[in-house]
């Protein structure tokens, strides 16, 4: 067996203090006491640490993680449920223009949130629909639904007409196809589709900051408001909600790699 160069080992270990620095600090702060934070320069490491900003995130926060599990949970059925039949249509029944609306869908991705967010604000006050869970579900949709389709297009044009096929000699019409043959090969592709649906929908600030109107309904990313003020920022208490907020997404992350890899890895297959 080769041996991997000692220096190729250390410039990977420096890469990655690196790059996993700013998680390190995060957790740093959330444990240093609110006086040590003026200190300059500050604390390389909590040497008289506090948990009195979990304590804050536990009695203060829980309903804000609520909203957030909530509307990231419906993100991801209401992406699945447009982005999967749309996928299937454009892999394997083929219509006409489907070229364009690929094309559409990538163009999509390029609006900027800001501007979507202003389009549902004024809908939205219309209808009176501001500051409710499934008026944010919708409007997180709008950015997971078109890559939820792009990347289970990819997916799903991998599996072998050979086999589609099959089951439609065998009596099987388009939804059965797609419900028994199509979806379940597409695993690796949905659970990626639902992974990023579900972290966009988690840290989502802009559409919950415009569609909040000041409403008592508000996600984690508006719940971190509480400790900024204008003249002072409650850092213990900010990173300690931080820390907190990214053990769900970090969780699912580890669970769902290797799906993640293999469907990032579709997106190179062409039909």
């Amino acid at each position: 067996m080769t041996r991997r160069p000692a220096w190729r080992t250390a410039v990977g270990v420096l890469f990655t203090a690196v790059t996993l620095f700013p998680v390190y600090w995060m957790v740093n702060v959330s444990l240093t006491r609110p006086e040590r934070m003026r200190r300059s320069p500050p604390d390389l490491f909590p040497t008289a640490p506090t948990f009195d900003g979990y304590s804050r995130v536990l009695g203060e926060q829980l309903p804000y993680f609520a909203t957030s599990s909530l509307v990231a949970s419906g993100t991801v059925v209401l992406t699945l449920a447009i982005a999967a039949p749309a996928a299937y249509s454009l892999a394997k029944l083929r219509p006409r223009g489907r070229r364009p609306l690929e094309f559409a869908l990538l163009v999509a991705q390029m609006i900027p949130g800001i501007i979507m967010a202003l389009g549902f604000y004024r809908v939205y006050v219309g209808l009176g629909t501001t500051n409710t869970v499934w008026g944010l579900i919708l409007a997180d949709s709008t950015i997971s639904v078109p890559f939820a389709v792009l990347i289970l297009t990819a997916f799903m044009a991998s599996v072998p007409d050979d086999l589609v096929q099959a089951a439609r000699i065998d009596g099987a019409g388009p939804l059965r196809v797609f419900w028994s043959i199509v979806l379940p090969a597409a695993r690796n592709g949905v659970v990626t589709a639902a992974l990023f649906a579900f972290l966009w929908s988690w840290s989502d600030f802009v559409f919950a900051a415009t569609l909040d109107s000041g409403g008592a309904l508000k996600p984690l990313t508006l719940g971190i408001y509480r400790y900024i003020g204008n003249n002072n920022q409650e850092w213990n208490a900010i990173m300690a909600t931080a820390v907190v907020a990214s053990v769900p997404t970090a969780v699912l992350l580890v669970l769902a790699q290797r799906f993640v890899a293999a469907g990032i890895t579709a997106g190179a297959v062409k039909d």
